[in-house]
């Protein structure tokens, strides 16, 4: 009887399962609920700026930001495996679970950059592409593998990263970076150290475990909940900038104070309570809606000619480039993304 050996490699290839079936948990290192806030508010950038693309330039612009923000969220979970593995919010996250190799993690979230970053190129311009490049690599490299286990203020420095899609939508309309979008990148830089600081109080065991010096295992419980109300008091001041420089119109103005005076009112009593779990969390539920009411309430500002434009605006529509001295103006989030905290 003839028998042929087969070799080991390939009894392995061929138990393992097929890319088909393993394509979900792909899908899962792309950190989709994160990548959902990422592409609204480049949407929301995109959307307010002077300057429209054609409908497939800006549809390929939208995709290729997305995956670029899935890139930088597959390249994260390639880096921190280690310390995803031992704590109990990101333990089932597909490294650790096997489910996806480091080198696959590696290579995927590699080819999604370079893919996103051409794409952006092609469909829009070169200063957009190079925001978006610059983005995923200050977020691998500058926040993922420096400061995320060098300081406690990761979360404030890292924040630079997640606020820069809306500047990048700008970019990608205008081929600049304006000072709306700039406005707009504050808004979300400011936001980030109260929405995560407020996650890590309930989850600072997870941290410690991991030896990620995050604030409240650095400086404590108290001191945290003093600096996330600082910068909510912050965060709201930002918000008022787009309608008191005329940026924005009547409807953002009231809905930016509403939910300002809402986050304000749910960080106060979560320093008032000495870091009590239950107000934490709210607040961490509450950032996440307040973030997106805001941007989408740019758009209902903008859709609904509620703020006229002005002449300088129009001046600046000559081109693809956006005059230094127009002033633009601003043009439901029903179905808000639940950011998992396996995400964050």
């Amino acid at each position: 009887m003839n028998t042929t050996a087969i070799p080991l490699s390939r009894l392995s290839l061929a138990s393992r399962p097929s890319l088909v079936k393993r394509l979900p948990h792909f899908v899962t290192l792309m950190k989709p609920r994160v990548m959902a806030l990422a592409l609204f508010t480049a949407l929301v950038g995109l959307m307010i700026a002077p300057t429209r693309l054609d409908p497939l330039p800006g549809f390929i612009a939208i995709l290729a930001i997305a995956a670029g923000a899935g890139a930088a969220g597959a390249l994260n979970m390639w880096y921190d495996a280690d310390i995803d593995a031992v704590m109990a919010r990101t333990a089932m996250r597909p490294i650790p679970r096997g489910k996806v190799s480091k080198p696959e993690a590696l290579i995927f979230g590699l080819v999604l950059a370079v893919i996103a970053v051409t794409a952006l190129a092609l469909a829009t311009n070169l200063a957009a592409a190079a925001l978006l490049a610059s983005t995923i690599l200050f977020y691998v490299v500058v926040y993922t593998a420096w400061l995320k286990r060098a300081t406690s203020q990761n979360i404030v420095i890292g924040g630079a990263a997640g606020a820069l899609p809306p500047v990048i939508g700008w970019a990608a309309a205008t081929g600049q970076i304006g000072l709306e979008s700039l406005a707009l990148f504050l808004i979300i830089f400011l936001w980030t150290p109260p929405h995560f600081w407020a996650l890590a109080l309930n989850r600072s065991d997870d941290y410690a475990r991991a030896g990620v010096p995050m604030l409240p295992i650095v400086a404590g419980r108290t001191a945290t909940t003093r600096q996330i109300l600082i910068y909510s008091g912050l965060l709201v001041l930002a918000s008022e900038l787009l309608w008191s420089l005329g940026f924005a119109g009547a409807i953002y103005g009231v809905i930016a104070a509403v939910s300002g005076a809402l986050f304000l009112l749910l960080a106060h009593q979560l320093n008032k309570s000495g870091a009590d779990r239950l107000a934490a969390h709210r607040l961490f539920l509450f950032s996440i809606s307040y973030l997106f009411v805001l941007f989408a309430a740019l758009l209902i500002d903008h859709g609904g000619g509620s703020f006229p434009r002005t002449p300088a605006l129009h001046a600046g529509r000559s081109g693809g480039w956006v005059h230094a001295e127009a002033l633009p103006g601003i043009r439901g989030a029903s179905g808000l993304p639940n950011l998992s905290t396996r995400e964050v």
